[in-house]
């Protein structure tokens, strides 16, 4: 969920935006306007780091293809049960 909080409510109300991003269940995000107009964004810095880690991925196209090339795979049925490939990770 993301609110809109003008740039003064937001300075006043800083330090109290952890506890309540921590009561959330899920994780939202601040928009800070300046007369009306969006300028920055307060969010969770685990949601922060989510979306640096997804930007980083969909970045490498090495990554991507091998993950295009699952995805396909899984599709066409050649996957193999969860508790299979833990047994062949332990060996």
């Amino acid at each position: 969920m993301t609110e809109s909080m003008p740039i003064i409510e937001a300075r006043n109300k800083l330090t109290s935006l952890p506890e309540r991003f921590a009561g959330e269940p899920e994780p939202g995000a601040v928009a800070v306007t300046r007369r009306g107009e969006p300028v920055l964004a307060i969010l969770p810095w685990e949601l922060y780091e989510s979306i640096v880690e997804t930007l980083d991925v969909l970045g490498d196209e090495a990554l991507m293809a091998t993950l295009r090339q699952g995805i396909r795979e899984i599709a066409a049925g050649k996957g193999i049960p969860w508790e299979q490939a833990k047994r062949k990770l332990r060996r």
